[in-house]
């Protein structure tokens, strides 16, 4: 299955993306968050989709593209988790997940514009795997209860600001967190649509070139792992959000750096999980 969400932002409405066309569920399901996913209800929504899918209404194609999660409790994030992203660094392989926290609120739909931030020089991008679990996770014991644990897969652009992010002292979130860094979607894409996650081609262009081609085989620690890693430090919740990391081609890596500016489009896709794409704009206020 493959679930969307739609609408004007903080108004969206669920549905599901069926044969090319988006599927409105708004009168079956309140919302794809954590009360949907804790209900079991990827198998209600499973059966009313055998039952009488091709009689949902069809979405208009002038709607708007949501995140297809609702805000979660929590965005956890991976960084360096991509071998050939660690050399481009300059870093050695981490033995532990390097882990860190995006506001919640940087929640937006894959095509929304994203504002560049007022002070920022160093805007960079960044296209990751995104997990979002079908459950409260705490002390797992294996890898295949973390596997059970996921509701489904899609692209996050884990935008970032550097010179906030590296140069400001602190932690890492703040150059994580500006309005708008986390566009998420088109789809969350069950894992039995997917043949194996640890082999999806990840590509990401700005102005039409590209910058950033990998492939998820390069992850260091898998989504599995990292699932029962953090839960063995913090309760993961039902329609969370993991950021697994990016493969390299960051505007940090290039020589010399490079960065977005105004007017900027950048486009991302991962396969099997469909495409992004965003305008930058210098922050109005």
């Amino acid at each position: 299955m493959k679930l969307i969400r739609f609408g004007a932002k903080n108004e969206e409405r669920p549905g599901v993306f069926i044969n090319g066309s988006r599927k409105d569920c708004s009168v079956h399901f309140d919302d794809w968050g954590g009360a949907f996913f804790n209900q079991n209800g990827l198998s209600e929504l499973r059966k009313l989709l055998d039952r009488s899918g091709d009689t949902l209404p069809t979405i208009d194609a002038d709607e708007r593209w949501g995140s297809p999660i609702a805000r979660p409790g929590m965005i956890m994030c991976i960084g360096l988790n991509y071998s050939d992203h660690a050399a481009e660094s300059g870093m050695d392989i981490p033995e532990q997940p390097i882990i860190f926290m995006k506001a919640t609120n940087t929640l937006v739909g894959p095509y929304d514009e994203v504002a560049i931030p007022k002070r920022s020089s160093k805007t960079d991008w960044e296209v990751e795997l995104g997990v979002v679990l079908s459950r409260d996770v705490n002390y797992l014991d294996n890898e295949q209860e973390a596997l059970d644990s996921i509701a489904g897969y899609c692209i996050v652009h884990d935008v970032s600001e550097r010179e906030f992010q590296l140069n400001m002292g602190g932690q890492w979130v703040k150059g994580k967190s500006c309005p708008g860094f986390s566009p998420v979607g088109p789809y969350l894409v069950t894992p039995d649509e997917i043949d194996d996650v640890l082999d999806l081609n990840m590509h990401l262009a700005v102005n039409g070139q590209t910058m950033q081609s990998g492939n998820t085989s390069k992850m260091i620690f898998k989504p599995s792992y990292i699932i029962k890693y953090l839960s063995q430090y913090m309760l993961l919740e039902a329609g969370d959000l993991i950021s697994t990391g990016t493969p390299p081609g960051v505007g940090l890596g290039m020589d010399p750096p490079t960065y977005l500016s105004n007017g900027d489009e950048v486009e991302l896709s991962i396969e099997r999980l469909g495409e992004q794409a965003q305008v930058f704009k210098n922050a109005s206020k």
